[in-house]
């Protein structure tokens, strides 16, 4: 794919239930973009395996984004080209970013803390979206812990968060899908369309969870079609794609 992309970034939350972290949706996408000529970035975010719990990954995300901004210049990268990519539960940190992003702290004493955590657009693979009925609930437990309350059920229901101001979105998910209900990624499309956010929505009727590039399944062509439509192509520079963890 030459140059076409050498000046975009993709920032990869790999799914895994807030318990792990799925090294085919880090390691395996950031390859694949690579081949397409982006700077990609796989962020190891906190865990609730670990003792972690809400905000600590949403900061982690937030700060991933700020991290690629700040040091845009010095790595190649357009500022306004930069890709949040997430899956499973990866997929519900990424649309809780997507959502709940920030202009950055103009008084903040970290430069980094000052930069914007908005991602320019969201790819979401078969994400876990709500946190109430239809839920992943292991997902659910190491976010939030056992029990949470409603208020915070609702507050990191990422559906419940879309506003004009939302980036557009790729998300895709299967029917088959059995530990993800696709009604999740379904639930985050109709927020995007009420909210006049555009988006690109694939179903397929087979797959099950944690597909990620296997089998070369057609989503990523599709994705990297909708990719080519919505960022402006760069002829002027050389590829020199690479990957970094975050």
């Amino acid at each position: 794919f030459g140059h076409e992309f050498n000046d975009a970034a993709v920032i990869i939350l790999p799914g895994g239930g807030y318990e792990g972290l799925s090294s085919q949706e880090g390691e395996g996408y950031a390859g694949v973009f690579q081949l397409w000529g982006f700077r990609a970035f796989v962020c190891n975010y906190r865990l609730g395996s670990e003792g972690h719990r809400h905000p600590d990954m949403l900061h982690d995300a937030a700060r991933a984004v700020r991290h690629v901004r700040a040091n845009a210049v010095e790595w190649g990268v357009d500022p306004d080209k930069i890709i949040l990519i997430g899956s499973s539960a990866g997929g519900h940190l990424a649309a809780t970013l997507l959502t709940r992003w920030d202009d950055g702290r103009p008084d903040h004493p970290d430069p980094v803390e000052r930069v914007s955590s908005r991602p320019n657009l969201g790819v979401l693979c078969y994400p876990v979206i709500t946190m109430g009925a239809g839920t992943h609930s292991g997902s659910r437990d190491f976010l939030l812990g056992k029990d949470p309350s409603p208020e915070l059920v609702k507050e990191l229901s990422a559906e419940c968060h879309v506003t004009p101001q939302t980036p557009e979105c790729f998300v895709w998910h299967t029917h088959a899908d059995g530990c993800v209900p696709v009604g999740n990624a379904m639930l985050f499309i109709n927020a995007l369309h009420a909210a006049g956010v555009a988006f690109e929505f694939h179903v397929y009727q087979d797959g099950d969870h944690g597909l990620g590039m296997k089998d070369g399944h057609p989503w990523s062509k599709a994705c990297l079609n909708w990719l080519r439509r919505r960022l402006p192509a760069n002829p002027a520079k050389k590829s020199e794609a690479h990957s970094t963890r975050l």
